[in-house]
């Protein structure tokens, strides 16, 4: 018993038993802090920003604890034992230690925030969580087409931050360009289709073009990017079975889908309004019926 008490007395084992119990209060301040904001914010950006910001003055407070308790002089004895456990910690956890610094750099650098569309090692989705170790996003994609919620919520490593590109939708130009393509026959009315097709993305996207044009303006002067045409636009193709009209045009990088479905919808009810003076193209496909084969059979004489 005697034993026992000698080693807790120890001067670096009291240190350590004190260090972790000012980590259990520092940790529990945290906790009761979270939880009295959730009470205390209605504003759900407001409120996680808040959460978010306590956490990571707790975690600074628990550095600043663990250096300034075993860097005094009274464990100089002891550098090259903690060292090396130092060194294999380290190693053992630079996983852990990545995620830790990726939090940090994606809360200070900006890369992206709750509610920016990003895509990161091949996982394209929502961010709904941002925490000291993990980015949790609302998946999209997958078994699902266009940009639908799978339904899954995925968990990235805060570290491939530094592993891989960052795919940010809505960063700086919550725009993107999209394109759809509206297949005619050769004894359509080219240029009619050609007006049918722009009138109808100038009337219906007008307003994103409007918004998204001093976005970009803003794009241009902070980086090193050319100006591009926001106004829709229209490119001709000639195939062996029809000619296409390729339209490229800019939306909301959350509304593609819906977009597309309104453009589709809006021309295909123009066309018909030409009375057969544009015609959708489709594959044709012509069976040929094989003619029947008369076998007859000679009979040998004995």
């Amino acid at each position: 018993m005697q034993e026992l008490f000698d080693f807790f007395n120890r001067p670096i084992i009291f240190k350590i038993f004190s260090v972790l119990i000012w980590l259990v209060i520092i940790l529990l301040i945290i906790g009761f802090l979270r939880k009295l904001l959730k009470q205390r914010i209605d504003n759900a950006t407001i409120r996680y920003k808040a959460q978010k910001g306590i956490e990571i003055i707790g975690y600074i407070l628990i550095i600043l604890l663990i250096v300034v308790s075993f860097t005094l002089d009274d464990i100089k004895d002891y550098t090259i034992i903690i060292g090396l456990f130092t060194a294999g910690l380290t190693f053992t956890l630079q996983e852990l230690i990545l995620s830790v610094a990726g939090s940090f750099y994606i809360f200070f650098v900006r890369v992206y925030k709750p509610g920016d569309r990003i895509e990161i090692n091949g996982i394209k989705g929502d961010v709904i969580d941002i925490d000291s170790i993990y980015t949790t996003i609302m998946e999209m994609g997958e078994w699902v087409s266009s940009d639908n919620y799978s339904g899954r919520i995925v968990k990235i490593s805060n570290a491939f931050v530094f592993k891989g590109p960052i795919k940010n939708y809505s960063m700086d130009f919550p725009f993107v360009w999209d394109e759809l393509n509206i297949f005619i026959t050769y004894d359509s009315n080219v240029e009619l289709a050609k007006d049918i097709v722009l009138k109808t993305a100038n009337e219906q996207l007008s307003e994103y073009a409007k918004n998204s044009l001093a976005k970009w303006e803003e794009m241009v002067q902070r980086y090193y990017v050319e100006n591009a045409t926001i106004e829709p636009t229209i490119a001709v193709e000639l195939t062996d079975n029809w000619i296409g009209l390729n339209l490229r045009y800019i939306t909301d990088y959350k509304k593609r889908r819906a977009t597309k479905h309104q453009l589709y919808e809006s021309i295909e009810l123009a066309v018909a309004q030409t009375m057969n003076a544009v015609k959708l193209a489709s594959t044709t496909l012509q069976l040929l019926k094989i003619p029947e084969v008369e076998v007859r059979l000679k009979k040998q004489s004995p």
